[in-house]
């Protein structure tokens, strides 16, 4: 089979996998210190397989870092945890619970959701850890701000990404180039859509937290989101609390994620659910991404994720 032959017989995981892992040497080889952001969330899980492709019989060249708001699920943080250790990785934890007790985070009331408050915690890890490269899973297909960020995105001294300000990317020529204080934010699976992401998990047989399948949950109905009853979030005066079938399409602060209604109990009945699906996975789970068109953004040049 001739080289060009063999190219076109790539299959379009192949293809983002090749360029995932790419991404993923050329930040080992041109930084200093990056560090892989894991939070046990699927993107997450799918970056920690390419990391073995990448580098693999080797140790990762970076340590595996989570802020953690001290709202997630249980069973993911499990995850995390054993995870890291199947691998044999370094688990580094930051926490908003540690800015808020060294006053570096102030909430406006005590329910408030901590999600926008990680980019504090975050940014601090970044000077204490002398971090020049944050790897991440984010997706152009999440969000429309994310739509807007390039493979390596560009943060200043202060952590700040400027939408009108990034550099370009031609031919997969990827620059890190920085000043002292400032940093990247990589992101391997930039090009890869939710359902990309769920073939590859079929694929690989990567495993999840169980809260990604479906599973009978109490429920509260506001707007068009379900939200998880939970100490956190206890029912209002007036709810009407239901036990229903749901999944979690994205894992993260349980003040401000919320599961959609399923019955799919499997990877493969989970990508024939995405493939049929109208609503992106963030505006159909996360509500803190609908207090306003630009929250995103707003948050994302302040130092978020």
């Amino acid at each position: 089979m001739s080289a060009s032959t063999a190219a076109r017989a790539l299959s379009h995981l192949d293809w983002l996998e090749a360029e995932a892992i790419h991404v993923l040497r050329e930040v080992a080889g041109q930084c200093q210190s990056p560090a892989l952001l894991f939070s046990g969330g699927k993107d997450s899980v799918c970056l920690l397989r390419l990391a073995e492709k990448a580098f693999r019989p080797g140790r990762f060249p970076f340590p595996l870092l989570h802020i953690d708001t001290g709202h997630n699920y249980p069973e993911v943080i499990a995850f995390r945890d054993r995870r890291a250790a199947e691998l044999g990785e370094r688990l580094l934890v930051r926490s908003v619970e540690a800015s808020i007790a060294a006053g570096r985070v102030v909430l406006a009331h005590e329910g408030e959701s901590r999600n926008k408050h990680q980019s504090v915690t975050l940014l601090d890890a970044v000077a204490e850890l002398e971090l020049d490269a944050c790897i991440g899973g984010a997706r152009r297909d999440e969000e429309k701000a994310r739509a807007k960020e390039r493979v390596f995105s560009f943060r200043d001294e202060f952590g700040q990404w400027d939408p009108k300000r990034q550099r370009p990317e031609l031919w997969s020529l990827y620059n890190a180039r920085i000043r002292r204080g400032e940093h990247i934010r990589a992101f391997p699976i930039s090009n890869w859509t939710e359902l990309d992401v769920w073939q590859y998990i079929a694929r690989e047989r990567l495993e999840l937290p169980s809260i990604y399948f479906a599973h009978q949950r109490e429920v509260v109905r506001r707007g068009a989101a379900l939200v998880p009853v939970t100490p956190l979030t206890p029912p209002r005066p007036g709810d009407r609390v239901e036990r229903r079938s749901v999944r979690f399409r994205t894992v993260g602060d349980i003040t401000c994620t919320a599961p959609v209604e399923s019955t799919a109990r499997t990877v493969e009945e989970i990508v024939a659910e995405t493939a049929a699906t109208t609503v992106t996975e963030r505006g159909a789970t996360r509500l803190d991404d609908q207090t306003s068109d630009a929250s995103m953004e707003q948050r994302k040049k302040e130092g978020y994720f």
